[in-house]
């Protein structure tokens, strides 16, 4: 060796502060559970017990209508099924998002009445065990026409919530000093109602994706948030419309959707924020012709959102439910019987047709451990599946602590 002590000692000295500034920046993925929906719900129609309200109207919609072909496996689906209806009977709503924002529909001088009611409401379900296990509330934008009225919302919301875990979502985000300037207000907040507040962005605007300087806007704001951001929610038809893109091919799926939530994907990649799928605005309602059709799209797109590393995204509608858990949970038992015979391989250290590194090797653990928290996977067969316990999946996931259906609370 010809290099000596002095050459290490430098790159020591030059590296150090760099690896404590990249591990501040990219922690790593939130090693907890992640929800599958959003579920938004105008501030003026959140009623007590609206999470029951909701699984009993999709399973109604599924008793009546029936399942179209949603390019299942049938033996996959008769796996699926009985767990989405037990789904639907206990836990139909993962995350709930109050919308006072673009999907209320309630008078202006009937805003601060709506949001405190919503605020009790939900409020009342905790108390009585049977609110989502995530909650929040979306306010209007910064922007200067509704700044005061969001804020305002956000404040009498949060007042007759009470104090617990909150998530605010700000829609329609433009600029990165928006979200600096934000920051003291859920500060603010958190400190007057005893709260704990988590920040998700709505990605809205072609200015929130590329700045007036040629750079990443989003990557700026998502680490000015820092660790209070949890996810970048793509607004499917804000997005499209302002891009120009006539309404009939505004979609999750299009082309400048794609580019967008790439960039989001990336921005929030080892920080432990989430990129989470936007909305279809067809809705399975009407005829049963129509309402299989907007299974089918639906379906589609949280399958398409899947396959690409978008675990969770939007649900407006009851009904859509159905499609939800049915594509998420075929997704996740799909994928088991590979990613456990990968992991196995793996973990005792056996040469197979693939070679897996640790990072792959994570990402196999990752989605297994998804099956299970949204109840697609029990713990038992995941365990029989890779002749480990689930605690060693989650150890090579990055969890903290062991996984189960349901087993902790998504953040």
């Amino acid at each position: 060796m010809s290099l000596g002590e002095e050459v290490y000692a430098q790159l020591d000295r030059q590296l150090t502060p760099i690896d404590a500034l990249r591990l501040a920046r990219y922690p790593g993925e939130w090693p907890e559970r992640q929800p599958v929906h959003t579920c938004y719900v105008p501030a003026d129609a959140v009623v007590p017990g609206l999470a029951r309200q909701w699984g009993a109207a999709a399973l109604a919609a599924l008793d009546e209508h029936g399942l179209p072909d949603l390019g299942v496996d049938p033996a996959l689906l008769e796996q699926v099924l009985p767990r989405v209806r037990a789904k639907l009977a206990t836990e139909p709503i993962e995350d709930l998002r109050v919308d006072a924002e673009d999907g209320y529909r309630g008078a202006a001088d009937h805003e601060d009445g709506d949001v405190q009611r919503a605020g009790a409401a939900v409020a009342a379900d905790r108390a009585a065990g049977v609110a989502p296990p995530s909650v929040g509330v979306r306010a209007k934008s910064l922007e200067a026409p509704t700044r005061r009225r969001g804020v305002r919302s956000l404040d009498l919301f949060l007042g007759a919530l009470g104090p617990g875990r909150a998530v605010v979502t700000l829609p329609k985000v433009t600029d990165v000093e928006q979200v600096r300037a934000f920051l003291p207000v859920l500060d603010a907040l958190q400190a007057a109602y005893g709260v704990s507040l988590d920040l998700e962005l709505q990605v809205e605007t072609p200015q929130a994706v590329l700045g007036p300087d040629g750079t990443a806007a989003l990557a700026r704001m998502v680490h000015i948030a820092g660790p209070r951001l949890i996810g970048l929610h793509y607004g499917t038809y804000d997005y499209s419309a302002a891009l120009g893109i006539s309404a009939e091919h505004q979609a999750s799926d299009h082309p400048a959707a794609d580019f967008a939530k790439q960039v989001m994907q990336v921005a929030v990649a080892g920080t432990g924020a989430h990129p989470v799928d936007g909305s279809t605005n067809v809705l399975p309602v009407g005829p049963v012709e129509h309402v299989h059709a907007a299974w089918q799209l639906h379906a589609r797109l949280v399958r398409r959102a899947l396959e690409r590393g978008f675990y969770q995204g939007w649900d407006l509608h009851p009904a859509q439910l159905v499609t939800r858990y049915t594509a998420t949970y075929a997704f996740f038992r799909a994928a088991l019987p590979a990613a456990a015979a990968r992991l196995a391989a793996y973990l005792d250290r056996v040469d197979g047709g693939v070679l897996d590194e640790p990072a792959t090797a994570r990402a196999l653990a990752g989605v297994v451990l998804r099956g299970l928290d949204c109840g697609a996977l029990d713990p038992d067969e995941v365990a029989r599946a890779t002749g480990r316990p689930v605690a060693d999946l989650a150890a090579v996931g990055g969890r903290r602590a062991q996984a189960g259906a349901s087993a902790s609370t998504p953040r």
